[in-house]
């Protein structure tokens, strides 16, 4: 009969939240094989099976939230122990004579899987056991070839899985049948202690994750940036007198509040901007909803939260929103569904400072808006310069989805509504 695997003493938590079930109907496996991994406010953990046996069905699904005596699954008897060799009696015993061990019956000699000769199959043992995976990811890895290190996260909060495993051998099988894949030379090991004294600084969780992503995103995404400007001159008089009437509110007015209606029309105008590539790279998903990605800049690094339906919401509940979602980004306490389903990303440096920018696309979306620090420009109406206040966009697209001309047609159009003040404010 089929035994009930209950979660055990789980500490000082009332519930856990499941964010990735590590078995499936079907599989067989051992004690100590981790079956679930679950997270708490402070930290995340797996479970491990209390014995062997056959998985007959599975109880949880993420994003459950489970305490201990939930029933995980259902686990019956593993039938697959090997049984003993049958042993047998010559009804005349032989005499015993010294001899060399008898040879092992040849193996049957296998050929090893084509991706076994690819890039993947060369395996740094350091950044394996950093990665961030379950053990039977891990298993899984190594049956495989993969270097872990090398594989982006898509689980919850960057965790490998086995579609990310299989994705990554395929991309590398693809690169290696052409003949012209990247072959990047591994960093040289330096001693920079040679030259003066150094401080070694443990990278943080978020930063090492962001540069996967970010690494990935470059080498997959042929990207093309293009540049323009925005006259926000009286977008800008019109901001600082909101602000002045919100204050008291305690609602911030920023430019980043208009700016996110900006995109929304430009998504409208434009919506192959608001897509993405399906797995296949052969299909285009077209969104019907706005959802926008804002960059926010933390001690541990970027995070990108995402205003849900901004095409919905008035300008003032958007910028009453950005400063919640701001405060939670930087007091650490953003969840996954957070920074999940944008349509686009707008990444601003104004505060800081700069000209102009190269942003990365944040993927799977198709593109993202930079801007930066805006300028009193004199400008040409046709008959002397005026002082204009302009501001500088850097719009990089994936250019597999979007083409120069509708490039430069979305930056246009967003400077003609950023020019229109009072179009923005709804």
């Amino acid at each position: 009969m089929a035994k009930e695997i209950v979660i055990p003493d789980i500490g000082d938590f009332d519930s856990v939240e499941v964010i990735e079930v590590l078995v499936e109907v079907g599989d067989t496996i051992a004690a100590e094989d981790s079956l679930v991994s679950v997270e708490s406010d402070k930290a995340t953990m797996e479970i491990p099976a209390p014995e062997a046996g056959v998985v007959a069905e599975v109880k949880v699904a993420v994003g459950d939230q489970i305490s201990q005596g939930s029933v995980i699954l259902l686990l019956e008897p593993s039938n697959d122990v090997p049984a003993a060799a049958p042993v047998t009696q010559e009804a005349t015993p032989a005499p015993v004579v010294a001899s060399k061990p008898t040879a092992p019956a040849p193996q049957p000699v296998t050929q090893p899987p084509q991706y076994r000769s690819s890039p993947t199959a060369k395996i740094d043992e350091i950044s394996f056991s950093r990665a961030y995976a379950s053990p039977s990811v891990r298993k899984f890895a190594r049956e495989l070839g993969v270097d872990l290190g090398r594989v982006a996260g898509s689980g919850r909060k960057g965790r490998v899985i086995k579609d990310d495993i299989k994705a990554f051998v395929k991309q590398a099988l693809t690169r290696g049948t052409g003949g012209g894949g990247l072959a990047v030379a591994p960093l040289p090991e330096i001693d920079f202690s040679q030259w003066g004294k150094v401080e070694t600084q443990k990278l943080s969780k978020i930063n090492k994750l962001t540069g996967k992503f970010l690494h990935r995103n470059w080498v997959t995404i042929p990207h093309v940036t293009q540049f323009d400007q925005a006259d926000i001159t009286e977008l800008d008089a019109l901001r600082k007198s909101m602000a002045a009437e919100y204050k008291d509110k305690g609602i911030k007015i920023t430019m980043l509040a208009f700016l996110i209606k900006a995109v929304v029309s430009g998504l409208r105008e434009l919506p192959r901007f608001n897509a993405s590539l399906d797995a296949s790279g052969e299909n285009l998903i077209l969104k019907h909803y706005f959802n926008i990605g804002i960059a926010v800049d933390t001690p541990d690094g970027l995070v990108v939260p995402v205003v849900r339906d901004a095409d919905s919401k008035s300008l003032v509940d958007i910028a009453a929103e950005l400063g919640e979602i701001s405060q939670k980004a930087r007091d650490k306490k953003l969840k996954p569904s957070d920074m999940q389903g944008g349509c686009m990303t707008i990444s601003s440096l104004g505060g800081i400072g700069g000209t102009q920018f190269t942003p990365i696309v944040n993927a799977p979306e198709v593109a993202i808006l930079g801007v930066s620090r805006h300028k009193m420009t004199p400008v040409w109406n046709g008959e002397t310069f005026k002082p204009r206040l302009m501001l500088p966009l850097s719009l990089s697209y994936d250019h597999r989805v979007v083409d120069g001309a509708d490039g430069a047609r979305f930056t246009s159009f967003m400077g003609r509504v950023l020019t229109d003040a009072n179009g923005l404010v709804k």
